[in-house]
């Protein structure tokens, strides 16, 4: 599977400049690679990005999750989700299961990896527990 030169462009852009605040990205299959579907603003929330990920579909996603620890410094954590929800179809659960390593190599400089089927694995606490 190829990775379109524009995934680590943007993702760059995300970990270097903070320019957004999350990516969405897709493998298209007739092509055999993998293109950026959506990039957030910064403004945008949590709420927003959960939204932009299909119900029946598989994607990755980076999201760039602002927190304040414990001892009350705002830091931040770029995360790696891969999306495979129940409902999606089987081949394209195993496209996005067989292809995800090699892209997130690509990827230099995601700090939390997590891997959800349903929203509830991916919610907001599910983030702030692995920050921690």
């Amino acid at each position: 599977m190829a990775v379109h030169d524009d995934c680590k462009l943007r993702f760059l852009e995300l970990k270097a400049k903070r320019t957004h605040r999350f990516i969405v990205y897709k493998i298209e299959e007739k092509q055999k690679q993998v293109i950026v579907e959506k990039v957030g603003e910064p403004i945008l929330t949590y709420e927003d990005f959960a939204a932009s990920l299909p119900a029946d579909e598989c994607r990755y996603a980076i999201y760039d999750f602002d927190f304040v620890t414990a001892e009350n410094c705002q830091k931040s954590k770029i995360f790696f989700i891969a999306w495979c929800p129940d409902v999606a179809k089987v081949r394209s659960k195993m496209i996005y299961a067989s292809s995800k390593d090699r892209f997130k190599r690509e990827l230099d400089g995601i700090q939390v990896e997590l891997q959800a089927t349903d929203p509830t694995e991916m919610d907001l606490d599910v983030l702030k527990s692995r920050v921690n």
